[in-house]
């Protein structure tokens, strides 16, 4: 029903940042410093509980737990604690087609993919706007988006980490 890049990854196509799938570690957190967007602190988690429990929080905020059932780490966070990630600029020139998610203050999870270039200030206020608390930047240019209910099947690409939505009888909350 839906897909979309779900973080950033190495050249290898490996996840950059934590990875658990189906409750297995399969990256762990990366709390290196160096440059681009996923180092951009404080970069972040978004993750699901195995109760269907949506969560985005900061890398240094996260507690690892079993009752994680998927997690992809990136970066930069777009929001924390309702506020714009400091190091964004309003009219910033740094434009680019970009991807993100953000948890609306009854649970529910937005994921947003820009069609057309945008700087992260702009991003950002998009999920603040809309209600988030929290949001995390999932990816840049390469990002694609597989929503065909709304006749968006971009297909081309390569992929490391994916979100995924399937028909399914348990809604996340």
């Amino acid at each position: 029903m839906f897909a979309m890049n779900g973080g950033m990854y190495k050249t290898d196509n490996s996840p950059l940042g934590l990875f658990i799938d189906s409750g297995k570690t399969v990256v762990s957190i990366n709390k290196a410093s160096a440059s681009g967007n996923f180092y951009l602190k404080p970069n972040g988690v978004f993750y699901i509980t195995e109760e269907n429990v949506a969560v985005v929080t900061t890398t240094e905020k996260f507690k690892s737990s079993a009752n994680i059932k998927y997690a992809t780490q990136s970066g930069p966070m777009l929001l924390i604690e309702g506020k714009i990630h400091p190091e964004f600029r309003q009219g910033s020139s740094n434009v680019n087609i970009r991807n993100g998610v953000g948890v609306l203050a009854n649970g529910q999870v937005i994921f947003v993919m820009s069609k057309q270039p945008i700087n992260l200030y702009d991003f950002a206020n998009f999920f603040l706007k809309s209600g988030c608390k929290n949001a995390l930047y999932l990816d840049g240019y390469v990002s694609r988006t597989y929503l065909p209910a709304q006749n968006w099947e971009q297909a081309s690409g390569d992929f490391g980490v994916i979100i995924a939505e399937i028909i399914s009888e348990r809604p996340i909350k």
